[in-house]
């Protein structure tokens, strides 16, 4: 039908003549902004409910949009729900959606969908890392072991734009765990219609601020504005690239040539000349982040909680965080880092003493278990390629050496990394990091519950496993004491996780980026950015 084209022979003219000028005087609106971030690697998965890393998150979160949503300086805001009731006991949330909340391809997003989507993260076939940030709902733990079925989730669409949310106790920080990616909606006809394919360009519809464009492997991955976004009018950037970034040191030399726009992360040992170069678009501060070595703890020797407190007493954080990471880290002896209001962390008895004192405590441990320059222990640390993990994980291997521990290092790239830690797969010690993604101490100490997806060590303690469930039904006051009690016994005692240092982020940002805002969980949404 063209009844509603109208043309008229004083159009016609004026758009030939138009035509007909310079391109210098098309409008400036007509620019493509283009956003070129540096993405430390490339994700495992596109799947929302199958992703946990940072650099998989930063994609997510362009890509999808939960219920709630992170601002430009990390803070809850209202996303696919415009607005929510709780109740007085704090158990049921009555979340209303947005009207004009839609995916990429136009139709609506409903209740429905984030039923659908929550009960696929639970599902055990899911196999979701992250489904026990479901945990608070009801059922929801019962669905992943397999007691329950996924229908007995609790929550419920009571009508296209409203969604109730029935919780086993308050929770103070559900709101904040609304804005993670795993607990995004997925569009079902599209997952039941493509499989597993349905993550691919083309195939993938998201209710976020950009859509997927295209995905090249160890090169780049396109995400486009989504015009159908509630939002779309005040997002500024047409499209985003992010390039995975593994090698810090070509990475900077992107930035400095104008190829990179943004880069997460920079070779520490340059952070002086980088600074005295880049000057303001070096960006350092602090962030709730934990860098950390796991041992394997359900494989001999290192299910020893003694050899793993020996170990640990012989590596010198104060010469990790000032000399090899160049004062951008913190010592850190607790898992939980400091700055989370109300709680305080437990750190092993020999956080306090002086280096040389604990190396005497740790070398008569090893002497007992008989370790020792005449009889080494052989270990294997594994960790994802970059400059900063080379370096820690070298000067770890000098620290142990004197001590009779023969320390062979081995480095894989981030998904080959992380797959092996979540596929449970055999190693001695492994790097990893964790950052929150809420604040509250819970969130890091869940990595060390039995059957946890992210608990790559295969720790298992009932002691520890009880206080954390005593605590999620806890007044706050209490809850935050059971939890300081668990993390004693859990990582001050048996090193479920053997905490290294505290992070600080380390951001390149070019000075021709707005709305860049330094937080302490180094969340920067694309929609929130524009280009001068």
């Amino acid at each position: 039908m063209t009844s509603h084209h109208k043309f008229s022979l004083r159009s016609l003219l004026l758009g030939s003549a138009l035509a007909l000028l310079p391109v210098a005087f098309a409008p400036a609106a007509l620019a493509e902004t283009a956003l070129d971030r540096g993405n430390v690697d490339d994700p495992e998965s596109m799947d929302p409910h199958r992703t946990s890393t940072m650099a998989e998150g930063n994609l997510m979160r362009d890509l999808f949009l939960g219920l709630a949503a992170h601002d430009a300086a990390a803070r809850t805001i209202p996303g696919a729900a415009e607005s929510w009731d709780v109740s007085e006991d704090g158990k049921t949330y009555t979340f209303h959606l947005r009207a004009d909340g839609r995916w990429s391809d136009g139709s609506p997003v409903t209740a429905e969908d984030f039923v659908y989507s929550w009960r696929r993260v639970v599902t055990p076939e899911t196999a979701a890392e992250y489904a026990y940030m479901l945990a608070p709902v009801v059922n929801a733990e019962d669905i992943t072991a397999g007691k329950k079925k996924p229908e007995e989730l609790g929550i419920v669409a009571k009508d296209k734009l409203t969604l109730v949310v029935t919780l086993n106790a308050a929770t103070p920080y559900f709101l904040d765990m609304l804005s993670h990616q795993s607990t995004y909606p997925v569009k079902r006809e599209n997952v039941e219609a493509f499989g597993t394919d349905f993550t691919k360009p083309g195939n993938l519809v998201s209710n976020g601020a950009y859509k997927l464009a295209g995905f090249v492997p160890n090169d780049h991955i396109t995400l486009e504005k989504n015009p159908e976004f509630y939002d779309a009018a005040n997002v500024a950037i047409d499209k985003v690239n992010y390039y995975p970034t593994a090698d810090n040191a070509a990475a900077v030399k992107r930035f400095e040539a104008g190829e990179l726009d943004v880069n997460r992360d920079f070779p520490t040992e340059q952070t002086a000349d980088l600074k005295a170069k880049f000057g303001d678009e070096v960006r350092v501060g602090p962030i709730l982040g934990t860098y950390y070595y796991g041992f394997k703890t359900d494989k001999a020797p290192w299910d020893n909680p003694r050899l793993r407190q020996a170990i640990s007493m012989l590596i010198d954080r104060d010469f990790l965080a000032k000399k090899v990471w160049q004062d951008t880290m913190l010592p850190a002896y607790s898992f939980v880092p400091p700055g989370i209001e109300g709680y305080a962390a437990r750190a092993p008895e020999y956080a306090e003493k002086a280096q040389i004192d604990r190396e005497d405590e740790a070398e008569k441990i090893l002497t007992e278990l008989g370790y020792g320059p005449s009889s080494p222990l052989k270990m294997e640390i594994r960790f994802n390629t970059s400059d900063n993990n080379s370096n820690t994980a070298v000067a770890i291997q000098e620290m142990l050496r004197p001590f009779g521990i023969e320390v062979s290092l081995v480095n894989a790239d981030t998904k080959s990394h992380y797959g092996l830690l979540e596929a449970k797969g055999d190693y001695d010690v492994a790097r990893a990091a964790w950052y929150a993604d809420y604040v509250d101490p819970e969130n890091f100490l869940a990595l060390c519950k039995t059957g946890t997806g992210n608990n790559y060590t295969q720790y298992s303690n009932a002691e520890y496993d009880g206080l954390l469930s005593k605590a999620a039904a806890a007044e706050p006051a209490e809850r935050l004491k059971l939890l300081s009690d668990a993390e004693e016994i859990g990582v001050a005692r048996d090193l479920c996780v053997m905490p290294l240092m505290y992070y600080s982020y380390h951001n390149l940002v070019s000075a021709k980026v707005g709305g860049w805002q330094e937080n302490v969980m180094d969340i920067h949404p694309s929609r929130f950015l524009t280009l001068k």
